[in-house]
């Protein structure tokens, strides 16, 4: 069975951590999931690339010098665009023992210590990803049924304005009218299984 997702589905991966190796080591990790990973050096950073383009999941480290995780957070979630997005909390075994608590109550899907295990880490950024592709295909779906909602609308005023105008005599062309309305109505109803 193939893995492969269609590249209309990729979905990026934010990293963000003010060291090097911390980032190289989440690209050594993620890197099998085939999506695109962008690189963070820092909350400013991380907050220019999340305007810029969408992101399936952030991986964000709390200890960053200038804005922190725990600040970038609380903008990011400020933010119409950008409010959504899961982020993920990354901090060292030092950390502060109240920082869980923070990191949830600024808004994180997800908090994990550092050293995490690398098959955890990769299982939770792709459920990210999967709920990333499920939402994405939901917004198609429901663009899908407006524009034949939209279809319907039309039909139906043009049958409405035909029966104000009370002219029996175009009956047929009334009957044309109904039978395309009855099939986009089978048609939402297909797209439904």
């Amino acid at each position: 069975m193939s893995t492969a997702v269609p590249s209309a589905e990729r979905a990026s991966i934010l990293l963000v951590d003010d060291r090097e190796d911390n980032l190289t080591a989440l690209e050594a990790v993620l890197g099998t999931l085939n999506e695109p990973l962008v690189r963070a050096r820092s909350g400013e950073e991380a907050m220019k690339a999340l305007l810029r383009q969408s992101f399936a999941v952030v991986l964000l480290d709390v200890r960053m010098p200038g804005m922190d995780g725990f600040e970038t957070a609380a903008n990011l979630k400020r933010l119409d665009q950008t409010k959504d997005v899961p982020i993920i909390f990354l901090t060292g075994a030092e950390g502060d023992s109240d920082y869980a608590f923070r990191g949830y109550a600024t808004g994180a899907a997800d908090f994990l210590t550092k050293p995490f295990d690398p098959w955890v880490l990769r299982a939770k950024v792709n459920v990210f990803l999967e709920l990333h592709r499920k939402n994405r295909q939901l917004e198609l779906l429901l663009a899908r049924e407006q524009k034949q909602l939209g279809g319907m609308a039309e039909l139906l005023a043009a049958i409405e304005d035909e029966l104000v105008r009370e002219r029996p005599g175009d009956a047929g062309d009334l009957r044309l009218r109904l039978t395309a309305l009855e099939a986009i109505v089978r048609d939402m109803g297909r797209g439904r299984r």
